[in-house]
């Protein structure tokens, strides 16, 4: 059966590829998502998901973050990463064109030259529970955002940060979506661990309210696109949410993993060096 769906999936490719050009078949696929991630944004229960929109991030992260600092008032500060890739696609380079500074953390290279930049610094190492509180401290400045985003250990990282004094006005997480509220699941701690592109990392959406409702912040959404990063902001500015839902179940989203088929321009490495000064 596995044999006859590969073959008659092979055929369908071959056949769609001669009636229609490659390019053509990518723009379609593009196009089609588009509408499909703009309905979820649409029809989500929390109305505030209609701000998604892309940028640098690489789902539609940044124009929630855009306007969840807007109505926090906040127009420029200081911005954490950990988790960055390789410089051209995260949640915090979108904070960078905005004029703000900050520090990235990544275990691997970066494309970006951010040796001589006073807005940026950037540190290659392998994040465990045991050096991040460590490499926290190397901040100067007060931290205004954290992002976390290391496809693995992300719950045990954060709870070591909160509980060691990292209070910053937004805090982006990846949870695991495939969890609906009301699972409680978390990877066990392990610093070796390296994901291997399936369902083993992070922890569900309702290990992470609970964990942050510790500290006094509220979710107010998580990213309807694809349900992979969820937004918490403090307590002190809930009220700037007033449509934003309370229940769980009306913040949470579920997976949508597809990817993008390309970008409309790709982000060249001259327009982050720009950034840069």
């Amino acid at each position: 059966m596995r044999n006859l769906k590969s073959r008659l999936l092979s055929f369908t490719r071959r056949f769609l590829t001669k009636v229609m050009p490659l390019d053509a078949l990518t723009n379609l696929y593009e196009l089609e998502l588009r509408k499909e991630i703009r309905r979820r944004q649409m029809e989500h229960p929390n109305p505030f998901c209609r701000y998604g929109a892309f940028g640098f991030s690489q789902s539609d992260e940044d124009g929630l973050t855009i306007e969840i600092l807007s109505r926090m008032g906040i127009s420029k500060g200081f911005f954490c990463e950990f988790g960055v890739g390789d410089g051209t696609e995260n949640n915090t380079l979108i904070l960078l064109a905005l004029g703000w500074s900050g520090s990235w953390f990544g275990g691997q290279d970066i494309i970006l030259d951010v040796s001589k930049s006073s807005k940026l610094t950037f540190t290659k190492t392998w994040i465990t529970k045991e050096n991040i509180l460590s490499l926290y401290k190397t901040i100067a400045s007060e931290v205004d955002v954290i992002s976390l985003d290391l496809d693995g250990n992300d719950f045990h990282f954060i709870e070591e940060l909160l509980r060691n004094g990292a209070n910053p006005k937004l805090f982006i997480a990846e949870y695991n979506a495939k969890f609906p509220p009301g699972v409680k699941f978390t990877m066990p701690y392990n610093p070796q661990h390296f994901w291997k592109s399936d369902d083993y990392f992070g922890a569900s959406l309702q290990m992470f309210v609970e964990l942050f409702s510790q500290f006094g912040y509220r979710l107010i959404c998580c990213n309807a696109a694809t349900g992979a990063n969820a937004f918490f902001v403090k307590e002190e500015y809930a009220e700037k949410f007033p449509e934003v839902p309370v229940d769980i179940k009306a913040l949470y989203s579920e997976p949508f993993y597809l990817l993008r088929g390309r970008k409309m321009h790709p982000t060249s490495v001259k327009t982050l060096q720009s950034l840069l000064q």
